[in-house]
C-alpha cells in the first residue's frame, strides 16, 4: 500500500508539474498577446519576430543588438510614478530623450528586444515608431470668399487679435509680409521657437543608451513659463532656411499688399507663432513636432493662440486612437485649439493611379480639420475648380495594432485651395540672392513669379499640395474667431463644412463636404452668440439651448463669391462616418460642440484637462481622456441625419458631394426624433461604413499604409503623367 500511495504522489505531482507548464504557457501568451496589442504598427512585427523588414531610421542594429526610438503614451500619473517610469525605461538599457507633460507621453530609445518589457510597464497605454514627419509639401482672398465677406457683413476681418501657431521650418519674421502696422511696429511674428535643438542635442543620432534628457523639473516650472511666455521674438539671422514654413505662414496670415502683385494671405492682420520642428530639408521627427504641440497647448491661453497649423504628414498604420501625432492632435483640441492639419499628397499612386485610404497622421484623427487641396486654374471664378490630383484621398485606413477592421473614416473634411499658391519668399537678413531658402535655390522656376518685384525681403515664391491648403483654413478659423471668439474647435469645424460649396465633381472622399467659403462661414458665426465657449466650461450651456445671438436668425443657406451665388453643402461629419444636417445644429446647442468629446463610431471619449493650479485656468498640467460611459445625448431632436439617403447607394463613400447637398437642401435627411444617444458607452448607430467588398473591387486602388514619396509638388499638371518624388512640374492651364 505503501508503495501505490508512493506511485500515486508521484503522478499527481506529474501531472501538476505538466499543468503548470501549461498554464504558465497560457499566461505568458495572453500577457505577449495584451503587449503585443499595445505596439503600434511596425512595432508589432518586429516584437513578435525579431526581425524588421523594412529599413527605418527610428531603428538601428549595434553592438548590442537592435535599438528603436519610440514615443511612449501612458496613464496620467504623479510626478513620482513618471520619475519610477522614467527609470524603469533606463533599467531597459535604453535613454529618454524628451517627456511632453501635457500630453502624457515621452520620446524614449530602447532595444527592440525589450519591446514588450516596455508595454508591460505600470501605466503605459501605447508604443509607436518616433516616425519621420515632412512637410506636405489678392487672387486668394477674392477666391476663398474672404474678400467678398466684408461685403457682406459690413466687417472687415483680417484676424486681429488671434493667435496662429504655424508648426513647420520656420518663418521669416523680417519679411514685409509679417511686418506691422507703423513705422515702430514690430513684426506680427510675436515669438518663435526651434524645438529641434532638443533633437540636434542627442549624440549618434539618438542612438546613445544610458541618457535622460527628460528634466521634468524644468518642463514643469509655472513661474518659469509665465515669464518666458511674454518674452519678444528671438530674431533669429536665418529663421527658415527651408522656405516651407514661410510661404505657410504667408498664405494663413501675410500682408502682400505692398506691391502690384497682391500675394495677400487670408488673416493678414492676426499675430503668428513660429513653431520651429522641421530642419532645413523640410524633415523633423514624431517627437519634434511632438514637442511642438506641448508648447503650444501650454501658452495658448496666455498668448490668445487660437489656431493650430499642420502642414506636415507622417506615414502611419496605426489607428488614430493610439498614433501618437493624432492624440497629441486630439488634446489639443481639447484645450480649445483649433487644429488644421493638411491630407498629405498621395492621391495618385506610382503609376498615376487615383489611390483612396492616403490620408496622413494626424489627418486621419477625426477631431481635426483635414484638407484636402483645389486647383483654382488661374481665376478668381469657382466654376471651373476641381480636386487636385494630388489631394490624398480618404477614407482613413489606420488599425489597432496593425490588426482587425481598419477605421474608415470620412476625410478630407473639406477643400481649399492649394495649387500654385504665391506667398513669401524665406530669406537671411542679408537680404541677398545667397541667402535664399533651400527650396528657392534647389529650383528657381518657384521663385519665377510674374510680375513679382524680387526686392529684399520682398520676395515672392510658388508653392503647391495640401500643406498651402491648410493654412488658408487656418487663416479663415481666425477670420471666424475674430467675429465669434466664443466658436468651439467642432463648432469652427463645423461651420467650414456647413457652408462650404459642393464642387460638380468629386465625392466625399475627395473633396469631403466641397470647397471653403469664407463668406458664408463668418456670416453664419456671426449669427451666433459669443460665450459658447465660456459658457460651456462653466457648465451652464445644456444641449438644446439656443445658440443664436440675441436678435439674429440663421442666414440663408447661400454664398455669393467673386459674382457667382451657390448653395452651401449643408453637411457635416460626426462621430467620423455620420452625416448631419439642418438649421437646428447651429439653432440649439448639440453636445458634440463640446471640444472634450471625442466621438468616434461606436464610442465617445472623454477628455479632462488639468489646470495648473496657481494659473487661473489658462496653463494646462496634463490632458487625459477615457472612453465615456452611461448615457450620454450627442445630438438633440429634430437634427436630421444624412446616413440612410447615403446608405442606399451601396458605394455610399463615393457618392458625389453635390448629390448629397441637393438631397439635404430638399429635406430628405431622417428627423431625429430622439437625437443621438450613446447609452452604456455605446452608440447605437454605426453611419457609414466602407464595406471590404468594395475596398477590392476592380480598378479601385485602396493604400493599405502609406509610402513616404512626398516630394515637392511644384504644380499640378493636367497632363496625366504618373508623379515622380519631385513632379509634377508642369503648370496646368
Amino acid at each position: 500500500m505503501v508503495r501505490w500511495e508512493w506511485v500515486r504522489q508521484l503522478r499527481m505531482a506529474a501531472i501538476g508539474m505538466a499543468c503548470s507548464l501549461v498554464w504558465g504557457a497560457a499566461g505568458a501568451q495572453a500577457v505577449d498577446a495584451a503587449g503585443l496589442a499595445k505596439l503600434g504598427g511596425e512595432l508589432r512585427g518586429l516584437a513578435a519576430t525579431g526581425r524588421l523588414d523594412v529599413g527605418a531610421p527610428w531603428a538601428r542594429r549595434g553592438d548590442n543588438g537592435l535599438l528603436v526610438k519610440v514615443i511612449v503614451a501612458y496613464e496620467p500619473r504623479s510626478e513620482t510614478a513618471v520619475a519610477a517610469l522614467l527609470g524603469q525605461v533606463l533599467s531597459l538599457g535604453g535613454a529618454v530623450h524628451e517627456r511632453y507633460p501635457t500630453l502624457n507621453a515621452m520620446a524614449v530609445l530602447v532595444p527592440a528586444a525589450k519591446l514588450l518589457g516596455l508595454v508591460q510597464l505600470p501605466g503605459v497605454l501605447s508604443v509607436s515608431p518616433n516616425r519621420p514627419v515632412v512637410r506636405s509639401a489678392s487672387l486668394l482672398e477674392r477666391t476663398s470668399g474672404a474678400s467678398d465677406a466684408a461685403v457682406q457683413t459690413g466687417t472687415v476681418f483680417n484676424g486681429s487679435g488671434v493667435g496662429i501657431a504655424v508648426l513647420d521650418s520656420g518663418i521669416a519674421w523680417q519679411h514685409r509680409h509679417f511686418a506691422g502696422k507703423g513705422l515702430l511696429a514690430l513684426p506680427r511674428v510675436r515669438q518663435a521657437v526651434d524645438l529641434r535643438a532638443a533633437s540636434r542635442l542627442l549624440t549618434d543620432g539618438g542612438f546613445a543608451v544610458g541618457l535622460n534628457l527628460s528634466n521634468p523639473a524644468l518642463q514643469l516650472d509655472l513661474v518659469k513659463l509665465l515669464t518666458t511666455a511674454l518674452q519678444p521674438l528671438q530674431r533669429a539671422v536665418n529663421a527658415d532656411p527651408n522656405g516651407h514654413g514661410t510661404h505657410v505662414a504667408s498664405v494663413a496670415a501675410g500682408d502682400g499688399g505692398y506691391q502690384s502683385l497682391d500675394s495677400t494671405g487670408i488673416a493678414p492682420g492676426a499675430d503668428l507663432y513660429d513653431v520651429r520642428v522641421l530642419d532645413e530639408n523640410g524633415v523633423g521627427n514624431t517627437s519634434d513636432v511632438l514637442a511642438g504641440i506641448d508648447w503650444v497647448i501650454q501658452r495658448a491661453r496666455l498668448l490668445n493662440i487660437r489656431v493650430l497649423n499642420l502642414s506636415l504628414a507622417a506615414d502611419s498604420t496605426e489607428s488614430h486612437l493610439t498614433d501618437p501625432l493624432a492624440r497629441a492632435a486630439r488634446a489639443a483640441v481639447g484645450a480649445g485649439l483649433v487644429v488644421v492639419v493638411a491630407a498629405g499628397n498621395h492621391g495618385r499612386d506610382e503609376s498615376g493611379r487615383e489611390a483612396y485610404g492616403t490620408v496622413g497622421s494626424p489627418g486621419h484623427e477625426p477631431a481635426v480639420i483635414t484638407v484636402g487641396a483645389v486647383n483654382l486654374r488661374g481665376t478668381v471664378g469657382r466654376a471651373d475648380d476641381g480636386v487636385t490630383g494630388f489631394s490624398s484621398r480618404g477614407p482613413t485606413r489606420g488599425r489597432q495594432g496593425g490588426v482587425g477592421e481598419p477605421d474608415n473614416l470620412l476625410k478630407p473634411d473639406l477643400v481649399a485651395p492649394g495649387n500654385a499658391l504665391i506667398g513669401a519668399l524665406a530669406q537671411d537678413l542679408s537680404g541677398a540672392r545667397s541667402g535664399w531658402n533651400l527650396l528657392a535655390r534647389t529650383y528657381p522656376v518657384l521663385a519665377a513669379v510674374p510680375g513679382a518685384a524680387q526686392a529684399p525681403q520682398q520676395a515672392l515664391m510658388e508653392l503647391s499640395g495640401t500643406s498651402i491648403a491648410a493654412p488658408v483654413v487656418a487663416g479663415a478659423a481666425a477670420l471666424m474667431l475674430q467675429a465669434n471668439p466664443g466658436l468651439t474647435p467642432p463648432l469652427v469645424k463645423a461651420i467650414l463644412q456647413y457652408t462650404a460649396q459642393p464642387l460638380a465633381q468629386g465625392n466625399l472622399l475627395q473633396q469631403g463636404a466641397g470647397l471653403l467659403n469664407i463668406e458664408g462661414a463668418v456670416r453664419l458665426a456671426q449669427a451666433l452668440r459669443t460665450d459658447i465657449g465660456p459658457a460651456l466650461e462653466a457648465g451652464t450651456l445644456k444641449a438644446g439651448d439656443s445658440l443664436l445671438a440675441r436678435g439674429r436668425s440663421l442666414p440663408a443657406p447661400q454664398s455669393v463669391v467673386a459674382g457667382q451665388r451657390f448653395g452651401w453643402s449643408r453637411l457635416v461629419y460626426a462621430g467620423g462616418n455620420h452625416l448631419l444636417t439642418g438649421e437646428a445644429l447651429f439653432a440649439r446647442h448639440q453636445p458634440i460642440w463640446d471640444p472634450t468629446l471625442g466621438w468616434t463610431r461606436r464610442g465617445v471619449l472623454q477628455a479632462t484637462v488639468d489646470y495648473w493650479p496657481a494659473s487661473a485656468r489658462r496653463v494646462p498640467r496634463s490632458i487625459s481622456e477615457a472612453w465615456a460611459r452611461g448615457t450620454l445625448r450627442l445630438v438633440t431632436p429634430q437634427v436630421q441625419l444624412l446616413d440612410d439617403v447615403a446608405l442606399a447607394r451601396w458605394d455610399s463613400p463615393f457618392l458625389q458631394t453635390a448629390e448629397l447637398a441637393a438631397s439635404s437642401g430638399m429635406g430628405e435627411g431622417v428627423v431625429l426624433g430622439e437625437g443621438l444617444v450613446m447609452r452604456e458607452g455605446l452608440v447605437m448607430r454605426e453611419g457609414l461604413v466602407m464595406r471590404e467588398g468594395l475596398v477590392m473591387r476592380e480598378g479601385l486602388v485602396m493604400r493599405e499604409g502609406l509610402v513616404m514619396r512626398e516630394g515637392l509638388v511644384m504644380r499640378e499638371s493636367g497632363q496625366g503623367e504618373p508623379p515622380g518624388d519631385r513632379a509634377p512640374l508642369l503648370g496646368e492651364p
